[in-house]
């Protein structure tokens, strides 16, 4: 391999800041060995397991809450979910940062919420947290990415594959990559 001119990332200096996982390690590891057995491979139906099992960890869960045994939550104590909200299979919530999920709000399969990054303009490669929040009634359709920092506004609905990289309103209908606001979003009488 060649040799970079300029040192831009020296990972060798990269300390991750006092405090950032938000427990000890001990009970990182401990999260992560619940997480990958007893939480994983419970049955779909266990929604109130995985629930209990969220809250003992921290998390702040609302009741009706549906997790599939497939979501990946990477710091349970820095997750908000609201009341009757869904999170769907194989999910990411990266929640290095805090991550808030609305009331009846749903988080479609393959959707990865990422609440902390990487300053690449630094070479020690500082991290960073950023919170996210999603409104009530929102819906990430499936395969959505979600940067950290962002808030999607009460009632919008994501577009399945898209990339949201900045703030979107409520009750639109937005997509693509970067996400943007396609129309607004109506209230069809059933």
């Amino acid at each position: 391999m060649n040799p970079v001119s300029h040192e831009f990332q020296k990972l060798e200096s990269f300390r991750l800041p006092p405090n950032f996982r938000g427990r000890s390690a001990a009970i990182v590891q401990l999260w992560w060995l619940v997480s990958s057995s007893l939480f994983s491979y419970s049955p779909q139906f266990m929604y109130g397991w995985r629930r209990w099992l969220l809250r003992l960890f921290g998390a702040k869960v609302g009741k009706g809450v549906l997790v599939r045994p497939s979501v990946k939550v990477t710091y349970p104590w820095k997750l908000s979910i609201g009341n009757f909200a869904w999170i769907g299979d194989e999910v990411v919530l990266y929640s290095l940062g805090e991550i808030e999920i609305g009331d009846s709000s749903v988080v479609s399969q393959r959707s990865y919420l990422c609440a902390a990054s990487h300053d690449y303009s630094k070479p020690d490669f500082p991290i960073y947290d950023r919170k996210i929040c999603i409104g009530a009634q929102a819906w990430l359709a499936t395969d959505v990415f979600v940067a950290p920092g962002v808030t999607i506004g009460e009632g919008a609905v994501v577009g399945a594959r898209s990339s949201v990289f900045h703030d979107l309103p409520p009750m639109t209908v937005c997509m693509g990559s970067p996400a943007k606001p396609i129309k607004p979003r109506l209230h069809s009488q059933a």
